[in-house]
């Protein structure tokens, strides 16, 4: 869990109760349905900054604390009004709904800037190989764009003389999985496997290399991240081609 997602969990229990409290002084004059507007933006706020689970808990709490603090009978977790009910009743479901909104805007919002990473990335090493940078020069950039993309702690380029080599180890394939042998691995959901992972580098359909790349055992790598790669990978086998051919 990370530091994020532990301070929403807290804010998910302190931030509605803290706003049903900030309202008791005013409950006698505050309509319960405003009262229930307010700590809904509580649970949207909560939501937007943590995840589903910090929503859901907010959501809960809400609820909890408008029928403990502003619905007849005070401190008491009991409903008298049917109207009081409706509105708790409202709570939840429009607390769980927003929640929902908010975790996939805020996905939305995080997969389009990690995007625009990557395709900065592409873009860096593609003017790199095009401006008739060393080759040398753009795989060595490559290296290092690849390890931002993965989150690898390590990375390397092994050419070959044009033949594949099949290893022992994983391999990132053109279809953005990652395959050893018969065994596909969900990286997406499990992470990546032990050890180093292969990416294969071809050029006009010839394989050129291969970047060797390692990372912490079960980090999650996404599409995203893999397909990025793979385009890396493929400029890097452009500019070894054509490279050969102006030698």
């Amino acid at each position: 869990m990370t530091n994020r997602s532990r301070v929403a969990l807290v804010a998910s229990l302190v931030a509605p109760l803290a706003i049903a409290l900030a309202m008791v002084p005013f409950r006698e004059h505050l309509a319960n349905a405003a009262a229930a507007l307010v700590l809904v933006a509580v649970v949207v706020a909560v939501a937007a900054f943590g995840d589903r689970r910090a929503g859901m808990i907010a959501t809960i709490s809400a609820a909890a604390w408008f029928d403990f603090f502003l619905t007849r009978p005070y401190e008491k977790f009991s409903i008298s009004s049917a109207h009081d009910i409706e509105t708790a009743l409202a709570l939840i479901v429009v607390g769980l709904a927003v929640t929902e909104i908010a975790v996939r805007s805020h996905r939305m919002y995080t997969i389009a800037m990690h995007e625009g990473v990557y395709l900065a990335a592409i873009r860096e090493v593609s003017d790199l190989a095009a401006s008739g940078a060393p080759i040398e020069t753009v795989i060595s950039e490559t290296t290092r764009e690849l390890c931002d993309v993965l989150g690898a702690r390590a990375c390397r380029f092994e050419p070959d003389g044009g033949v594949a080599i099949p290893g022992p180890r994983p391999r990132l394939e053109r279809t953005g999985e990652v395959e050893q042998g018969d065994t596909r691995f969900d990286v997406a959901a499990d992470g990546l496997p032990e050890g180093e992972i292969e990416l294969a580098v071809q050029g006009r359909g010839r394989p050129c290399g291969r970047f060797v790349f390692s990372a912490e055992p079960g980090q999650a790598v996404s599409i995203e991240q893999r397909v990025a790669a793979i385009a890396l990978a493929d400029q890097v086998g452009a500019a070894l081609v054509a490279d050969t051919e102006a030698a």
